[in-house]
């Protein structure tokens, strides 16, 4: 078995939130770190083990699918975890100030934003208002999906995450913190059925 200890601080965060999300789909969850004294302990400042980017999805709750508790993640969500500056800038934080060693991109099964996106290309359709914006950021992935065999939702889901790792690598913060070794991105997808994370893509250089 190996020493967790011995591992990077962002593969000793990966481990553990792997290790609460196999509680979680196991319906074992231990609901850690939300207790009055943990609260307390937080008040003053914080230390989150991971940031996670996820979706919107009010079927995709990080700290409940990860069995993680108060301050332990540092949480952006926007549907099919489209980014613009804000969000950006929200990570950078996360590393520069709060020197967060992981960085977890999620996406999930049968999600809304890709669907809707491929729907709007399929037909020819115009979303309303700012909606407009999250089919424009998913489009490309949709478009590449489109040349690959098997499930068109899944493949754009899963092109859709490999996509926004690449627009933030794009990120002289982010990318500095790579090169350094202090910061690790991967890329995960969450199964809505069985609650199982599974991690397939890295950004270690």
């Amino acid at each position: 078995m190996t020493d967790q200890t011995s591992l990077h601080p962002a593969d000793q965060a990966l481990h553990r939130l792997l290790t609460g999300n196999r509680r979680f789909s196991a319906q074992q969850s231990i609901h850690p770190n939300q207790t009055l004294d943990r609260r307390l302990e937080i008040a003053r400042a914080q230390k989150p083990l991971a940031m996670l980017l996820g979706c919107v999805d009010s079927r995709v709750p990080l700290e409940i699918i990860f069995d993680c508790g108060l301050g332990d993640l540092f949480v952006i969500r926007t549907a099919g975890q489209v980014i613009d500056r804000a969000v950006v800038g929200s990570l950078e934080f996360g590393v520069a100030e709060l020197h967060i060693p992981l960085l977890v991109v999620l996406g999930h099964a049968r999600c809304g934003a890709v669907i809707a996106t491929i729907e709007a290309m399929d037909h020819n359709l115009e979303p309303e208002a700012d909606i407009q914006a999250l089919v424009d950021a998913i489009r490309p992935a949709v478009a590449i999906a489109e040349t690959q065999p098997g499930d068109r939702i899944a493949n754009s889901v899963r092109v859709n995450i490999e996509l926004v790792i690449e627009r933030l690598l794009s990120s002289p913060v982010l990318s500095n913190a790579i090169e350094k070794g202090n910061l690790k991105i991967v890329g995960a997808h969450y199964a809505l059925e069985t609650g199982v994370v599974e991690v397939y893509a890295s950004s270690t250089s």
